[in-house]
């Protein structure tokens, strides 16, 4: 019986569909929001600035900048009222926790970029594009092959 009610538990604790976001990165949070006998979703999107906790418990800070006033807010990551976090950009970080965000403005606000690796379609041959400069005329190399 008691390890039933474990299971029951655990099985309402723990969310299914977690995302995987890191520090730095710019998200879309889905939150459903009850007004009276309705509900709705409302997306907050922001700068993962902080996570915190484990498990169950994890929580995730959320930056923004409304109207020149910056505004945090913190979720926990298993809530049900929330629907989805979707990653819109990743960043380069070196910190676990980005509260040096908080004393800038502008565009010292914003990170680097991560790049994504792009798998290359090799199975195509590829074309080479002609720079402004070269319209019509040949490179060296290839007015040495055509001679």
């Amino acid at each position: 019986m008691s390890q039933q009610i474990i299971n029951l538990v655990e099985s309402w604790s723990k969310k299914p569909e977690v995302s995987k976001f890191d520090i730095g990165d710019t998200v879309n949070v889905h939150c459903r929001i009850l007004e009276g006998d309705k509900e709705r979703i409302q997306i907050f999107n922001g700068v993962v600035i902080a996570r915190s906790g484990g498990g169950t418990r994890e929580m995730f800070t959320v930056r923004r900048i409304v109207s020149g006033e910056g505004v945090e807010r913190k979720f926990p990551l298993h809530s049900p009222r929330i629907a989805k976090v979707e990653v819109v950009r990743s960043a380069v970080v070196r910190r676990a926790k980005l509260y040096f965000l908080r004393d800038r403005i502008g565009k010292a606000v914003r990170l680097r970029e991560r790049r994504v690796e792009r798998v290359i379609d090799t199975t195509a041959p590829q074309e080479r594009k002609q720079r402004r400069g070269n319209k019509g005329k040949k490179n060296k190399t290839e007015a040495k092959a055509a001679e």
